[in-house]
């Protein structure tokens, strides 16, 4: 049976939650719905295509992900169902596909689906979870609308490389306070290739010279980097919070000086 994830800003804490959940019952009473996260902060796209971006893979093919964000559609930002890697994507289109996937959909289909309601505040409930249910019960998703061949492009910030260092920032922050950076492991590899380094931010107070395997490699209250499962360098304190006693918030400055 087909998986529908659901990943928003909703929160736990109003309706929206419950009235797409019930909506999906009410359409396949069969449905399996696994909750991504709805903790999102609210209208961040970054933070929502971090999260999908890092937990798609691990779900089976064949899985629909409901993208509960942005959701009014717009002539910019038309309702689309996305093939990629054997799974479905539905959102609107904000560039927030761009940001998931690492190449370009295998097929674009936007929606074109009759509303049971006549307001347009609730797209989740009102249009993606009736396209969800189609696709998990087996149907063609050519059936909901019209190929597209393009989807809106939205360009992350990369890593500059400027001589023997590497400028990077930090992009996510987790609830451990953990700082996830958009350095790869494969870039920092191919700059470094075993010579010396220093990672620093903020000031020349805060510097890290090694890359460790876990976190207790470290001792407890000791700050340090390492490559997480994401495949991102992460800076990090053994139980300890490295956004706030560190300052390292979404943005901050990441440079690797290579000697």
């Amino acid at each position: 049976m087909p998986i529908i994830t659901l990943t928003s800003d909703w929160g736990l804490k109003d309706h929206f939650l419950a009235a797409v959940k019930g909506s999906i019952y009410k359409h396949f009473p069969g449905a399996i719905i696994v909750d991504i996260s709805h903790e999102i902060a609210s209208f961040d796209l970054n933070q929502a295509a971090f999260i999908v971006r890092n937990s798609w893979r691990n779900f089976p093919e064949g899985t629909v992900h409901i993208m509960g964000m942005n959701t009014e559609a717009s002539i910019a930002t038309p309702h689309m169902v996305i093939l990629y890697g054997g799974h479905y994507f539905i959102g609107a289109d904000t560039g927030i596909f761009s940001l998931i996937l690492d190449d370009l959909p295998e097929k674009i289909i936007e929606l074109d689906i009759i509303q049971d309601s006549d307001y347009f505040t609730f797209s989740t409930r009102d249009v993606f979870v009736k396209a969800a249910c189609h696709i998990a019960k087996g149907n063609p998703p050519e059936e909901l609308g019209k190929l597209r061949n393009a989807i809106v492009q939205k360009i992350p910030f990369r890593p500059v490389i400027d001589g023997n260092l590497i400028k990077g920032k930090v992009i996510y922050v987790d609830r451990y306070e953990n700082a996830y950076t958009n350095i790869t492991e494969s870039l920092f590899t191919s700059m470094t290739r075993g010579k010396k380094f220093i990672i620093q931010f903020r000031s020349d107070a805060y510097k890290i010279k090694k890359i460790s395997k876990s976190y207790k490699d470290v001792v407890q209250g000791e700050m340090l980097a390492l490559f997480s499962t994401t495949g991102l360098l992460e800076i990090a304190i053994n139980q300890g919070k490295a956004s706030s006693l560190l300052g390292l918030k979404v943005d901050q400055s990441i440079l690797i000086e290579i000697i």
